[in-house]
Parts: structure tokens; sequence; C-alpha cells
């Protein structure tokens, strides 16, 4: 029987008006039971409505208050993490220690926002002029839009909506349609905490919702994380709408390894880094560029730790899951034909995995590909699945260009025992956020998250210090009051005559 993902409107689950839906498979068995309902203009309203009717309320609470309902949800998430765990595991196919990781990593952002007080304050200035004050106040927008991505259901949405919330706004969520589930599972998480309904509302749906959060002029800002091309329309679609706006694009991640580095370090990094979550990251390493004197000796030994790799069922203590959709698998797999026409050399395929689950699932296994030319697409293209591409460089410097020559910039590495070639590649380098010795480099939630170039637009970064100053605006007030002595109240012990 086929059962039905509803939106989470003003507090409780809904149907919508839109008659449309799409299935959300378990990417594992290739097979669906659950259809998530695709939201309508008339739905992404209706939910708007609801924040919008919220807001007045839950801007004027108390920092106390909001700050008490962000700790209980900390610790109702906390407690309940592995049942999160298996939601993720089922609708996208990651093993249990990805979703486990990635949970993790939203905690952090949670621990982040509940020291929401502290990072709310202004400044002040005494006296700028005689009897004149000059002060600031940090205020919440109103009603924000979050657009998340399959890869992560559970983290990227906790990149934004607890510090949007504990800042005072409401929040409409559109997660995607292909693992839609986490969603409603911590907007129902956050109500049981004592957040008031409205506050966090979630519209499950297609391009139609999401035209109508960029478009809908209740709607103060938009965050938004997913591919290039899409970022970019975001963007523009929504700055276009008088939104404030950070989209989160794609990438190429480079590392970097230089004669001197740890080889079995460099090699480890190379394998967690490019089929961790089967590659379905943007912070995943996709490039590897090896000089060209260790260039054999690191691949043998890459290839070597892939062959251990067990690919299958994330419920079955496997190493690497399925890809989130047949099509999307076709599409990854496609990168190998393209490969070998381009003059690339297949280390590993793979295409000939043996797996640990069942045969209609969307396998592809960990891929090694070397002596990848700059032309190809498989080098050019985010491919966005468990393909690591090997490109030999002659030195640094010809490493360096060609990382800064890529139109992303988004996270990058280098792995070298050298202390002032790591301290010269994280001055030269042209990337947002730069791992020495650490292949993923996402920085911890006390700092912010974000790429350069084409893999961000916008002026602020998601979570830290730059996430609480997008969901807030600042206000100036300048103040005079008068003196008692000007003839106003007089401030003195009483007199009788």
């Amino acid at each position: 029987m086929t059962s039905y993902i509803n939106h989470f409107i003003g507090g409780t689950l809904v149907e919508g008006e839109s008659q449309r839906t799409s299935p959300v498979f378990d990417p594992a068995k290739g097979t669906s039971d659950k259809e998530v309902r695709l939201g309508s203009v008339a739905d992404v309203d209706s939910a708007v409505a609801a924040a919008a009717a919220a807001y007045p309320a839950w801007r004027d609470a108390s920092l106390a208050k909001r700050q008490s309902v962000i700790f209980a949800f900390r610790e109702l998430l906390n407690s309940r993490k592995d049942e999160l765990a298996q939601i993720l595991t089922a609708e996208h196919g990651k093993v249990l220690s990805d979703a486990a990781g990635e949970i993790a990593r939203g905690l952090e952002v949670v621990d982040f926002a509940t020291g929401i007080p502290h990072l709310l304050k202004g400044e002040y200035s005494e006296n700028v002029s005689t009897g004149v004050d000059v002060y600031s106040v940090k205020q919440p927008l109103g009603v924000v839009g979050i657009i998340s991505p399959f890869n992560f259901p559970a983290m990227v949405p906790l990149w934004f909506f607890p510090i949007a919330i504990a800042a005072g706004n409401t929040v409409v969520l559109k997660p995607s349609e292909k693992d839609p589930s986490a969603a409603n599972w911590l907007a129902e998480l956050f109500t049981e905490a004592g957040l008031p309904d409205g506050v966090f509302n979630v519209v499950h749906g297609d391009k139609e919702a999401v035209d109508a959060l960029l478009e809908h002029p209740v709607v103060r800002s938009i965050s938004f994380v997913g591919s290039t091309p899409i970022a970019k329309y975001i963007y523009e679609t929504a700055a276009k709408n008088g939104k404030r706006v950070q989209a989160l694009g794609g990438a190429k991640n480079h590392m970097l390894v230089l004669p001197d580095a740890d080889l079995d370090l460099a090699a480890d990094a190379a394998v967690n880094a490019g089929f961790g979550s089967a590659g379905e990251r943007c912070m995943a390493i996709s490039v590897l560029l090896a000089v060209d004197t260790i260039a054999d000796d690191l691949v043998a030994r890459i290839a070597e730790r892939m062959s251990t790799l067990k690919t299958g069922d994330g419920r079955r203590s496997c190493d690497m899951g399925p890809l989130i959709t047949k099509a999307h698998r076709d599409k990854v797999a496609s990168y190998l034909d393209v490969a070998n026409t381009d003059g690339a050399t297949v280390v590993v395929d793979g295409r000939d995995v043996e797996v640990d689950g069942d045969a209609d699932g969307f396998w592809f296994g960990p891929t090694l590909l070397d002596k990848v030319p700059l032309s190809s697409t498989v080098y050019t293209d985010e491919i966005f699945g468990p393909v690591l591409s090997v490109v030999r460089v002659s030195s640094y410097a010809e490493g360096l260009e060609i990382i800064n020559s890529s139109r992303y910039g988004n996270g990058t590495a280098i792995f070298t025992n050298d202390g002032g070639a790591a301290r010269r590649f994280q001055r030269e380098v042209t990337v947002g956020m730069v791992g020495i010795n650490v292949p993923i480099p996402v920085p911890v939630a006390y700092h912010s998250f974000g790429g350069w170039k084409e893999s961000m637009f916008g002026d602020s970064k998601a979570y830290g210090p730059l996430g609480v100053h997008f969901f807030t605006q600042e206000k100036a007030i300048t103040s005079r009051w008068l003196d008692p002595s000007h003839g106003g109240l007089n401030l003195g012990f009483p007199e009788h005559d």
C-alpha cells in the first residue's frame, strides 16, 4: 500500500491543494512504496501565511524563551538521532555511519544556536555629540525560505533553520522531493520541543514550489544549497524579487599531493573523501593532483584500499551505499565511456562492483580514473558520484594553477609535510575552504561554510557568524534625552514647606 508524505504547515500535517505527487524510492532496493505531495503556489501561500501569522509573537518572545526551545530541540535530536539516521538511509541510501555523521554535523549548528543571546548583542557609543548616544540592535528578518538538496536531507536544513529560528524568524523549508521525510521529522521534533505552531513549516514540491518561494512578496530571504546552475537561478530570481540570498552551488574539489607527503595518509584521505556518501556531497574530493614522482605509488595505494570497500545496503554494515536514483546512477556510469574516449585509464571500474544488496538497487561502485586530461568532461563536470580522477602534475606550481583555473572554488586540500608549502598554498589558492592534510575541510559550526567563484552566490556564508548576520538586520538608534536641569522631572528627594 502506498503512503503519502504530506506538508507540515501551522504545526500539523496537511495534504495541501495540489493533487500532484512523486515517488520516493529506497535506493538500495530500487522500489517505492511512498509518494510525496508536490506543493502548488497555493500550498506555498498557506505555509507563508502560517509563518507570517506566527512571526510577531515569536519575534517578541524573550531571548530566554527562544533559547530554552532550542536547548529542548537539541536534547530531543541527540536522544533520537538513531531514528533519524534510519530515515536518511532508507530514502537517500547512504550507510548508517554516514547518516550518523551527517546528524552530528547538524547538531553542531544547533549547539551554536543555543548561544544566540550572546550573538545578537548590539553595540553602544555614548556621547557621540553632547547628550547624544548611538547604539545598534540586531533584529530578525521575518519569514525566511530554505531550499535544501537531496544529498544531506538533515544536515543542510540544520545549517540554516536553528539559527534563523533562534534569531526570531519564522521558516518555510522546501526539501528535496527525493528524500523528504527527514524534514517532516525535524519539524515535528521541534514542535515537541515547544516551538509554537507556524514558526517552522515544510512544503514539499518541485520547481513550482521553489518559484513560489522565490517570488513570494512576504518571504524576506532564501537559503539554498545545490548545483551551480540552479544556485545561479535561485540567486538571480530571488534577488530580482528583493530578497536577501545565500545560494551555495556546486564544486570540483582538488586534492594536491606533494612528493614529501605521507602517502598512506594521502591514500586513506583520498578514499574517504572520494567515496564517502557515494561521492554525493559538494565537499567530496573528485580530483587528485599527484606530482609525477609519486603518482604511480599513490594510485596503487588508493586502488589497494578500494579493493577492501564493501558496497551495498546501508543497513548491512557496508562502506558505501547506492546512488539516489537510477537516472543519476546511469549518468554517473556514462562518464566511464567518456573517460575511455578521452584517453584516461580506468584503474577501478565501478560498473563491475559486487554488492551486498538487492539486485534492483541503484548501484555504482567506487571508481578510479588515472591520467585524466583537463579537456575531458570527466574533469570539468561535477559528476556527483564515487568517481575519483587522478591528474598528474609536474610541480606544486602546476597543481596550484590548475586549481585556481577552475570555475569552482568550494573546497580544496594539500597533503605535504612542508609547513612553508602549506602556508603558501593557503594564501595563494583561490578557494573558500582549505584543508592542510585534511581532505574535507568543512568548518566547525562557529566558523562559516561557503566557497568562492561559481560555488557561492551571495555575500553571506552558511552558519557561524555569517549565518547569524544573514538572518538578522541591524538597526541603528540615535537618542538624546534632556537632562532634568532643563526643567524636566525633579529627581531629588521631596521637600516639605
